[in-house]
């Protein structure tokens, strides 16, 4: 299929799925290289080439590329393309940068994009994201973040209360966080409970600086708490029958834990 002709594959076929979907971005690169020699060679960009996509369509296209580091190629090719990717970041309505290797700048910079956002993730993993409290006070500028309904930020051990606070203090619609494996204190509980008031479950596992106070707020304030996840914490009976006292049908995980023991240590999920 020539240049020409798929091009005006991709137009004709707006309403059926696009055709264009089933080429990869390797040849998405092979066709906009082949315009620009012939545009050269012929003096003119005569002809259907996909360079004379609306950059409606090219969003629509770069929708689908879920590698950031494609995307950012695809950026680089051209001012029209980079506002496609621009326009396509702005359709998202979930980010994942988890096991991805993104700093403070670069995520903040795809976040502050996403205008519809509302799923963020930059759990960390072997050779994940490696986010800072000043990562986090970035992408809590971004426009973005009041409408977030889920945040999770799994096992980022350089951030601490000074980078969540300053993020969730805006995302007053979350409703769901994971802040599971990080260091965090019971600033962070106190500014979630009082900022997220639509707050439906929220993983504290391995929050070993987290108090029964810090629970026991969060609870309090949070009347819309369905689950709660204190894995790896120590946590007394007596605390257990607190948060159940404020809210009886509230799912503390992992379940099951032995009523008749002391302080009991979780480390069994079910």
């Amino acid at each position: 299929m020539t240049t020409s002709s798929l091009a005006l594959a991709v137009q004709v076929t707006t309403t059926n799925d696009y055709l264009f979907f089933s080429f990869s971005l390797s040849d998405i690169f092979f066709l906009k290289q082949r315009e620009q020699r012939e545009e050269e060679v012929m003096g003119g960009d005569e002809g259907a080439h996909i360079g004379h996509l609306p950059v409606d369509l090219l969003a629509h296209i770069f929708l689908l590329i879920s590698s950031f580091t494609d995307l950012a190629q695809v950026s680089s090719v051209c001012k029209k393309w980079r506002d496609g990717v621009k326009q396509s970041l702005a359709r998202r309505e979930r980010l994942s940068f988890a096991g991805l290797k993104m700093g403070d700048d670069s995520t903040a910079r795809i976040v502050r994009y996403a205008y519809n956002l509302k799923e963020l993730d930059i759990s960390r993993s072997c050779w994940g994201c490696q986010i800072t409290d000043d990562g986090l006070y970035k992408i809590s500028l971004a426009k973005c973040v009041p409408s977030l309904t889920s945040i999770s930020l799994w096992g980022m051990a350089g951030i601490t209360d000074q980078g969540v606070v300053q993020l969730v203090s805006r995302a007053s619609s979350l409703q769901h966080v994971n802040v599971g494996g990080t260091f965090i204190t019971d600033e962070s509980l106190s500014a979630i409970a009082n900022s997220c008031p639509q707050l439906k479950a929220i993983v504290l596992w391995g929050c070993r600086h987290v108090t029964e106070g810090g629970l026991v707020a969060i609870v309090n304030k949070c009347r819309k708490l369905e689950s709660i996840n204190v894995w790896g914490m120590r946590v007394s009976v007596e605390c257990f029958i607190s948060l159940l006292a404020i809210s009886p049908a509230l799912r503390i995980k992992p379940e099951g834990v032995r009523q008749n023991v002391g302080p009991v240590a979780l480390y069994h999920v079910h």
